[in-house]
């Protein structure tokens, strides 16, 4: 099996504003994906949320710089690490990943084995 990052982009606003409810509500549809992965066949390795973009530092060139390198409105909010079949697969998984305020990227993980 492959491995494959699973990147959620979302919109930092709308989770600034949950309440405590929405916020377990983003919590158990996490749960579900986690849950949903296995039933899949794939395996879920890992995963992380991320702090907010505003403590972003960005390296580039040498140069070092606070805050994001590219200002958008979805930014890069968490990330799965999940064994997939193939790429149809880790999409099929990907596609149960909540992300209510933006998108989903898949990317193979390269294997330098």
């Amino acid at each position: 099996m492959a491995k494959y990052s699973i990147l959620i982009y979302g919109d930092e606003a709308y989770y600034a504003s949950l309440t405590p409810e929405g916020v377990a509500a983003v919590m158990d549809a996490h749960g579900a994906f986690a849950k949903a992965v296995g039933e899949l066949g794939g395996q879920l390795l890992g995963g992380e949320e991320l702090d907010s973009v505003s403590t972003a530092t960005s390296v580039r060139g040498g140069a070092v710089t606070d805050g994001p390198f590219v200002e958008t409105k979805e930014t890069l909010g968490g990330f799965y690490l999940v064994e997939a079949r193939d790429l149809d697969h880790a999409i099929e998984i990907a596609k149960l990943c909540p992300a209510p305020t933006g998108g989903i990227e898949v990317r193979p993980v390269v294997d330098h084995s």
